[in-house]
């Protein structure tokens, strides 16, 4: 057989299947894989901090939930790395009467990005060229997506914020478009009216980052196990649903993927991408 081509390597990546599987905490650091899992795990989660960089120095308009994050830095003493910790934990806390669980990637989810972001900011200078200032907010938002696609690829827990939007899509009983477009135009409105960046790049990032992430999914979702778990006794009603609905749901292969996971079938025009 004849070597097969970058491209036609890209294009069998891209029609690849791998079940993005809903798992407890705890299944997920027993699904196999751990090693590569984490490492690819913390490779996208400081690739999601790069990127945010690259669009803070482009200052031609930041994803939602970053207009909201500069927003806060306008009028709070901190970094926004700091600030984007410290958000993230303050939505953590949401999760608690949701019943929501977070498992090793959402807690490395919280820290890891604002730490790089902080990070980059203090090695890359502020941007004065628009030709320059373009150039960073596209790598940014295609390099945004890939990160994404690593961090939910290695199935090791959603990040605080789609961990609110599924949980809160869960709990109302309402779609993950509506619940997702609530919170995002929510959070812009609000990080507007407290000074933070809107402009083409919200635009472009709103339009793009789905199909960047449905095309670098399939590439990059490790395959994983699902290991069986007791069955709690009958008494525990109520409390077993909740804590156990990952282990009961069908998993979804990442060119079927749940909007939650963020979709990923090429050419799909399913834009109910998670946020991170």
């Amino acid at each position: 057989m004849d070597p097969m081509t970058p491209l036609q390597l890209a294009r069998r990546g891209v029609r690849r299947r791998v079940d993005l599987v809903p798992m407890t905490p705890i299944q997920q650091l027993r699904a196999g894989h751990l090693a590569h899992r984490v490492v690819q795990l913390l490779v996208g989660l400081v690739l999601f901090g790069v990127t945010m960089a690259l669009m803070l120095r482009a200052t031609l308009g930041l994803e939602p939930w970053g207009v909201l994050t500069y927003g806060l830095t306008l009028h709070i003493p901190m970094s926004y790395g700091q600030m984007v910790i410290a958000s993230s934990f303050v939505v953590l806390l949401l999760w608690i009467p949701l019943r929501q669980w977070p498992g090793l990637g959402t807690v490395l989810n919280a820290v890891v990005i604002g730490l790089a972001t902080d990070a980059m900011l203090s090695v890359v200078p502020p941007i004065e060229s628009l030709g320059w200032r373009v150039g960073a907010m596209l790598v940014g938002v295609v390099g945004n997506g890939m990160a994404g696609a690593l961090y939910i690829g290695s199935q090791l827990g959603p990040g605080p914020r789609d961990g609110l939007m599924t949980g809160l899509a869960r709990r109302t009983g309402r779609s993950i478009r509506l619940v997702r477009t609530s919170l995002e135009v929510t959070v812009v409105a609000l990080g507007w009216s407290l000074g933070g960046v809107v402009g083409v790049g919200t635009v472009l990032y709103a339009l793009l980052i789905g199909p960047v992430v449905q095309f670098f999914l399939p590439l990059l979702t490790v395959r994983v196990e699902v290991p069986p778990v007791a069955q709690p006794v009958a008494a525990a009603g109520s409390e077993r649903h909740d804590h156990t609905a990952a282990t009961q749901a069908p998993a979804s292969s990442t060119s079927e993927a749940p909007s939650a996971q963020r979709s990923a079938e090429p050419g799909s025009s399913v834009r109910d991408t998670a946020t991170w």
